[in-house]
């Protein structure tokens, strides 16, 4: 019999935490047509990809051996970052255990390199258009970031009636 591990993740608090049952169902589905047994689910909450140091994957990487197959929706759920996806592979691979990602199948160096790369490439221009954004914000007079010690929000509307965040007064 195959054992199977899941990896699931979600990126921020703005996003639903129903997205980690939703990944562990389909890939639950997809060991299941397999015939892989699924023995352990890890999974981070809440957690950028682009942080190496998370609970749920430190409690993979340690128990790695453990299984012969590691599956994720897709490898940006493991890593985002080039470096740490490298090494994790690299971990995985060493104590035996393959990885496998519903998007790709049985995941291998080329996937490693190239898609370390996008996953990278991707988190690089989100910070672009986030900073983008922000400074939109402030040249327009509101607050780039989020609340701040010390001020309280003001909601206006706009031209259509529809509430405008941003907005900010001493308190």
């Amino acid at each position: 019999m195959v054992s199977c591990a899941i990896y699931a993740r979600f990126s921020s608090d703005r996003q639903n935490e129903r997205s980690v049952d939703d990944q562990v169902h389909i890939c639950a589905e997809r060991a299941n047509s397999q015939g892989w047994t699924v023995d352990q689910v890890f999974s981070d909450y809440a957690i950028t990809g682009t942080v190496r140091d998370r609970p749920g994957l430190n409690a993979l990487l340690a128990s790695a051996g453990n299984f012969d197959i590691i599956l994720s929706e897709d490898l940006d759920r493991i890593s985002r970052d080039q470096e740490d996806i490298a090494h994790i592979f690299k971990v995985l691979t060493f104590a035996g255990s393959k990885m496998f990602t519903l998007a790709d199948g049985e995941v291998s160096e080329f996937h490693i390199g190239v898609k370390g790369a996008m996953s990278a490439v991707f988190i690089k221009n989100l910070g672009d258009k986030v900073r983008r954004g922000q400074l939109g914000n402030a040249r327009a007079g509101r607050i780039p970031g989020g609340r701040s010690y010390g001020y309280r929000p003001v909601y206006k509307l706009d031209g259509r009636g529809r509430p405008e965040g941003g907005w900010a007064e001493i308190d």
